[in-house]
C-alpha cells in the first residue's frame, strides 16, 4: 500500500509531451497498470493461499471423520486406569448387582454422582425400575466379589455380605466406600443408560480401594507417587 500511494503521485505530475494543461494525468496507462498488476497478483497469492488452506482444512475433517474401529477403543480404555465399582439395587425383595467401573462424581455440592450401565445387562431393568441405588467401591479384599458381580449368577448375594443402607439398598461389607443415591435422571446413550443420581448417604472404610487398568486388578493403596 505504501509503494502504492507513492507511486500515484508521480504518474500524476508527469503531464505527456505536447499534452494540452489541465489534461487528466491521474489515469495514465502506466498508473493504471501498476495499480491493476499489483491488484491481480494479490488476489492470485489470496486464492491461492485460500484455496491450500481449504484443503488443508478439508483433509484434517476427513481424518477427524474417520471413526476409530473397535481394537482401537480397547486400546484406548486400557490406557484409562479406574475404581472398581459394584452397582446395586432391590428388586423388590430381591438384592440385583452387577461390577461397573463406569462410575464418576458430577459435584459436590449438591453430592451428584452417575453410573453407567449396558441395557442387556440382567440387573439393567431393575436399576431402571428403582428408585434408589447403591454404589460400593470395593477394595483390595474383594478380588472374590469382582468375579462374583462381573458373572451371571442367578443368586450373587448368597455368596457375599451385605447390609441393607438406610434407604434399602444393598451395601457390601469390606468395601472401601460405599454411597446411596437416588436416581434423578436416566440417559439413553447408545448401548446404555446414565444414571445421574443424588447422594443421601455414604460411608467410608480404612481398606484401600481395587484400582483396574489394562485388563488387571491392582492395589491402590500401594501406588507409587509421582513426583
Amino acid at each position: 500500500m505504501t509503494a502504492l500511494a507513492a507511486a500515484a503521485p508521480a504518474a500524476a505530475r508527469a503531464t505527456p509531451t505536447g499534452a494540452t494543461t489541465g489534461t487528466p494525468t491521474r489515469t495514465a496507462t502506466g498508473t493504471t497498470g501498476t495499480t491493476g498488476t499489483t491488484g491481480t497478483t494479490i488476489t492470485t497469492a489470496t486464492a491461492t493461499t485460500t484455496t491450500a488452506r481449504t484443503r488443508t482444512r478439508s483433509t484434517a475433517m476427513t481424518a477427524l471423520a474417520a471413526t476409530p474401529g473397535i481394537d482401537v477403543m480397547k486400546q484406548v480404555n486400557r490406557q484409562f486406569v479406574t475404581g472398581v465399582t459394584v452397582v446395586t439395587a432391590m428388586d423388590g425383595e430381591t438384592p440385583r448387582g452387577l461390577a461397573v467401573n463406569a462410575f464418576s462424581s458430577i459435584s459436590l455440592d449438591p453430592a451428584t454422582v452417575m453410573v453407567c450401565v449396558q441395557r442387556t445387562s440382567s440387573t439393567h431393568d431393575c436399576l431402571f425400575r428403582a428408585g434408589h441405588l447403591a454404589i460400593n467401591i470395593l477394595s483390595t479384599g474383594q478380588l472374590d466379589v469382582v468375579g462374583v458381580f462381573a458373572g451371571k449368577s442367578a443368586d450373587k448375594f448368597r455368596q457375599v455380605d451385605w447390609e441393607s443402607g438406610p434407604f434399602g439398598s444393598p451395601l457390601l461389607t469390606g468395601s472401601s466406600a460405599r454411597v446411596e443415591a437416588e436416581i434423578r435422571e436416566r440417559l439413553q446413550a447408545s448401548t446404555h443408560t446414565i444414571f445421574i443420581c443424588r447422594v443421601v448417604h455414604a460411608d467410608v472404610a480404612e481398606w484401600p480401594p481395587m484400582v483396574y487398568g489394562a485388563g488387571k486388578f491392582f492395589d491402590g493403596g500401594a501406588l507409587a507417587p509421582l513426583g
